[in-house]
């Protein structure tokens, strides 16, 4: 057989799909609005002993403060989970951009009116019902961009919408490193945090709906996407998402996210940069770790990259936890090194969330499955917040008991499906 003929039976190579403007735009506003998200995440843990200490006054204790930041974090967890729920339903019923401006008017112009706060209760309530736009974002960013960018680019987005609100945390650190934030001054960053609204303008103007999403509408498949994904076999991996979720968010809110206050603590008042720098070194590596982890996840497979997070984030928690004991470039390099163990996970839900449910109820899906993590992780952060009191103040103890939760990541994810390779499912 000629060369000739034998050429002429080989397949033509595909040629890759363009990525258009249109796609680009959709990007980008899952990509700020995430990123502003993280912004509002990244708010409290910063200012919450200044703010707290100056609601308390006198009775402003470490011990009383470490109790209210469980209180009001699990008010935000709570509220988050809610949202997620609630607005992914709504992404899956209306569309993914109309409920992802929604989300972002709720969370921004809610959280604006802390400032009015008199109380640590005025806290814990601005903080959920900001919390309930706050988790309705993420679902609903990751399920349009996913479906509007073709899947070769899957690791690489989900690697950039798990870095998004890490890099809102790096601007709450240096907003807070500019214009230190101290007993009497803390309320103007909650009326920073109002201007993600502005954003909505943008959304509802030039954002295109996901074409996946309208198909599915037309063909009448969004019956009932809650009552769905707890029938059948997709119970079960519904379920499966839950733990997964929980794991991360358990360990990340549950003692990773309190690390600035131990800093302010370790400090001392004459240091009050010490909560920012952490903060920013913590952004830093997030922003790591989350576009690593769905690079890790492309290659190994999900299943071991999801165990692979939880060995690197069991380690490096405890070696932190349990070694250090001042403030200093030992600190904060452990905590550049959790904060990119820990956040790793914010990486791997985009790419591995998406590709377990089909598009009819993927919002409300991986919407629900993220922010039921954060009604355990609430439990975490009430856990944390005893566990501060009962050591008198020691962050470092608690942490390092709550992150032993990584141990059950470990051995639940091999009960998963492995999606390596395999398209969304329609």
């Amino acid at each position: 057989m000629s060369q000739t003929a034998t050429e002429s039976r080989r397949p033509n190579p595909v040629a890759p799909v363009p990525i258009t403007f249109k796609q680009f735009l959709v990007l980008l506003a899952a990509f700020l609005g995430w990123l502003f998200d993280g912004y509002e995440i990244g708010l409290f843990p910063v200012m919450a002993r200044p703010a707290l200490k100056s609601l308390l006054g006198a009775a402003g204790t470490d011990g009383v403060i470490g109790q209210w930041m469980g209180i009001i974090t699990a008010s935000f967890l709570i509220g988050a989970a809610l949202g997620g729920v609630a607005f992914g339903w709504l992404g899956d019923r209306i569309g993914r951009v109309r409920a992802m401006s929604l989300s972002i008017l709720t969370y921004s112009l809610v959280t604006g009116f802390g400032y009015f706060a008199q109380a640590p209760e005025h806290l814990a309530v601005v903080r959920f019902v900001s919390a309930l736009g706050m988790g309705g974002q993420w679902s609903l960013g990751v399920a349009l961009v996913m479906e509007c960018w073709p899947e070769r680019w899957r690791p690489m987005l989900a690697g950039l919408m798990g870095a998004a609100a890490n890099v809102g945390f790096l601007l709450v650190g240096v907003t807070a490193r500019v214009h230190p934030v101290t007993v009497d001054s803390w309320r103007w960053m909650m009326l920073v945090a109002a201007a993600p609204a502005l954003l909505v303008v943008f959304i509802a103007a030039f954002v295109p709906e996901s074409e996946k999403w309208k198909a599915s509408m037309r063909q009448g498949k969004g019956a009932n996407p809650l009552r769905e994904i707890f029938s059948g076999s997709m119970a079960r991996t519904t379920l499966l998402g839950i733990v997964f979720a929980s794991v991360a968010l358990i360990g990340t809110w549950g003692s990773v996210t309190w690390l600035p206050l131990w800093a302010d603590q370790m400090a001392g008042p004459g240091n009050p940069a010490a909560k920012a720098n952490t903060q920013m070194i913590q952004a830093f590596g997030a922003i790591v770790g989350a576009l690593v982890a769905p690079l890790i996840g492309a290659r190994l497979g999900r299943r071991p990259a999801y165990f692979l997070l939880c060995v690197c984030s069991l380690v490096v928690c405890g070696l932190l936890f349990r070694t250090v004991n001042t403030y200093g470039g030992v600190f904060l390099t452990y905590a550049f090194l959790v904060s990119a163990a820990t956040a790793s996970f914010y990486g791997w839900f985009p790419l591995y969330l998406p590709e377990l449910f089909p598009t009819r109820v993927r919002a409300t899906g991986q919407g629900l499955c993220y922010n039921s993590g954060r009604v355990l992780a609430a439990v975490g952060a009430l856990t944390q917040g005893q566990l501060v009191a009962h050591f008198g103040g020691s962050y470092a103890q608690a942490g390092a008991i709550v992150t032993l939760v990584y141990l059950v990541g470990m051995a639940v994810i091999w009960l998963a499906p492995e999606t390596k390779g395999k398209p969304l499912p329609e």
